[in-house]
């Protein structure tokens, strides 16, 4: 009579944990199957925006063309390390034309979205804040087309003469530009 009851333990037990194995496979069968129809509708959303875009294309006419960033708008060199050398003097010289110090300044590492053609600059400088007005001004107005993304200030050492209406400020720009590759 052990001995059956036993079995019967053993078999409620093995019963028990393929039913579960069963459940489990169940549940990540019916996962799969979500994520692949979430993938098919977004599929679907791009393909119909993409043939929106080409119908509105087709609607502007053969006479009507794109619109292009002209040659200006980008760093023209033969290199990406030159293009940073570019963008590094380019964010100088916009300084230097409002008497400011350019403490530092370095290329950043690409994002993972950023296309190759992408040059990132981090530029630290003091300067007062009617000057790093104008010098941001400059910047995001001029050519080549710089971007500044980010932008942290903070008092600089007191400097003695300045007026408290224009304090003496550290800023740092994290500012972005294109390349194109020059034809060298």
């Amino acid at each position: 009579m052990k001995l059956t009851m036993r079995l019967d333990r053993e078999q409620t037990i093995s019963l028990s944990a393929l039913a579960l194995l069963l459940v489990l496979c169940t549940c990540l069968v019916q996962y799969a199957m979500q994520a692949r129809a979430d993938a098919a509708r977004e599929l679907a959303e791009r393909q119909e925006t993409v043939t929106q875009l080409e119908a509105r294309a087709r609607a502007a006419g053969p006479g009507r063309s794109i619109a292009v960033a002209p040659a200006a708008a980008f760093l023209d060199a033969s290199t990406q390390g030159l293009a940073g050398a570019q963008l590094q003097a380019h964010v100088a010289q916009a300084a230097g034309t409002q008497q400011a110090t350019l403490v530092s300044s370095g290329l950043e590492p690409t994002k993972r979205e950023d296309t190759p053609d992408t040059i990132r600059l981090q530029a630290t400088i003091e300067v007062g804040l009617v000057a790093l007005q104008a010098i941001l001004y400059k910047l995001e107005s001029g050519t080549p087309y710089v971007f500044v993304e980010a932008l942290t200030i903070q008092p600089a050492a007191a400097a003695a003469g300045r007026p408290p209406e224009d304090p003496l400020l550290r800023a740092t720009l994290s500012v972005r530009a294109f390349w194109r590759r020059s034809g060298s």
